[in-house]
C-alpha cells in the first residue's frame, strides 16, 4: 500500500512575506497535497495573523502547478452550504482541479461563538448540522440547479454552473470518529481524517493511540459495509500532531520513518505533517522537516 506525504501550512503569514515561499516550497519538496486550516482564528494564534483559508488557497493556486490544495477541514462553524459551493467550484477552477475539501461537524473553539450565538452546538446539534450540510453541499457541486428546504439549511434556484473541473465533483475528505459522522464519510467521501483518540492525547502512549486508530478504522469498516461501499476505496487521513507522539515524529528521519511504518500498517495511504513554526506547538527543525519530504517515504519497507 502506497503512502503518501502531506503537509498543512497555517495561514499565518503575509502573502508577501513568507506566504507564497511555503506553498511554493511544499511543491518542491514533492508533498502530495499541501492543506491550510479553515478557521476564523484557532486556539494560540487567536491573537496573532490570521488569514482566509480559501483566499488562502486561491493564491496558493496562482502560485503553484502541480500541488494539491486543500482544507482541514472545513466546517458547518461559520459557512453554508450555498456560497461554500460557489467558491469552491471557483477555487477548483483555478487550480485547474487540484481541490481536495477536508470537511467534519467543527468543534467548540472561537468559531463556534463567533458570529454571536451565546454557546457552542452540542455534539448532537453539531452532528445534526453535518447531517444536512454534507448532502445539500454534495447535490450543490454535482447538480446545475439546487432547490432543498431543510431544518438548518436551504437551497433556492442555487445555480452552479458550469460546475467542478474534477467529476463528479471535487473529493470530499470527511473528518470523524462518531457513528453518524463515519456513515457520512462512507457515503461521501474520498477519503477519510482523522488526528486520533483526543482523550489519549495528554496521558496516553503511542501504543494505546495505535490501538484507538485501530479500533477507529474497524468502526469505518462497518460504516461501509452497512451502506455498501468497500472501505478500501476510500483514502485513509491522519492529520498527525495530535496523538500522543506530538512532535517526536519530527525529530529526525528515523524516527519519523518508524512512525509512519506503524501507521502505514494500520491502513493509512496519507499523512500529514505541519509546517514548522517557531516558537509554537509546531515548532520543528526546518532542516530535518525537509528531509523527511524528500527521503523518509523511500525508507519505508
Amino acid at each position: 500500500m502506497t503512502l503518501r506525504l502531506s503537509t498543512v501550512i497555517l495561514p499565518v503569514h503575509r502573502w508577501n512575506d513568507g506566504g507564497r515561499e511555503r506553498w511554493q516550497r511544499a511543491e518542491e519538496l514533492g508533498f502530495h497535497t499541501a492543506y491550510t486550516y479553515d478557521h476564523l482564528s484557532w486556539r494560540t494564534f487567536r491573537n496573532g495573523p490570521w488569514f482566509g483559508a480559501l483566499p488562502t488557497l486561491t493564491a496558493a493556486a496562482t502560485a503553484t502547478e502541480r500541488l494539491r490544495l486543500g482544507t482541514l477541514v472545513t466546517s458547518p462553524n461559520f459557512r453554508h452550504p450555498v456560497t461554500l459551493a460557489k467558491e469552491l467550484i471557483s477555487l477548483d477552477d483555478i487550480s485547474g482541479g487540484r481541490i481536495t475539501l477536508g470537511i467534519g461537524a467543527g468543534g467548540n473553539g472561537f468559531d463556534a461563538t463567533v458570529l454571536g450565538q451565546e454557546q457552542p452546538w452540542t455534539p448532537k446539534e453539531r452532528a445534526d448540522r453535518f447531517g444536512e450540510f454534507l448532502p445539500l453541499l454534495d447535490r450543490l457541486l454535482t447538480e446545475d440547479s439546487v432547490s432543498q428546504r431543510g431544518t438548518f439549511y436551504s437551497a433556492e434556484e442555487a445555480f452552479n454552473i458550469p460546475g467542478c473541473v474534477q467529476r463528479p465533483r471535487l473529493p470530499f475528505a470527511v473528518a470523524a470518529t462518531g457513528p453518524r459522522g463515519l456513515k457520512l464519510a462512507a457515503r461521501y467521501g474520498q477519503a477519510w481524517v482523522t488526528t486520533g483518540d483526543p482523550k489519549i492525547f495528554e496521558e496516553g502512549t503511542p501504543e494505546q493511540s495505535v490501538q484507538a486508530l485501530r479500533g477507529q478504522i474497524e468502526k469505518l469498516g462497518k460504516a461501509c459495509a452497512e451502506t455498501g461501499r468497500d472501505v478500501a476505496e476510500l483514502d485513509k487521513v491522519l492529520l498527525t500532531g495530535f496523538t500522543p507522539d506530538r512532535g517526536q515524529p519530527l525529530e529526525s528521519v528515523a524516527a519519523f520513518v518508524d512512525f509512519a511504518g506503524r501507521h502505514q500498517e494500520l491502513g493509512f495511504t496519507e499523512l500529514v505533517i505541519h509546517w514548522p513554526i517557531p516558537d509554537s506547538d509546531f515548532a520543528a527543525d526546518q532542516g530535518v522537516f525537509e528531509q523527511i519530504a524528500t527521503e523518509a517515504l523511500a525508507q519505508l519497507g
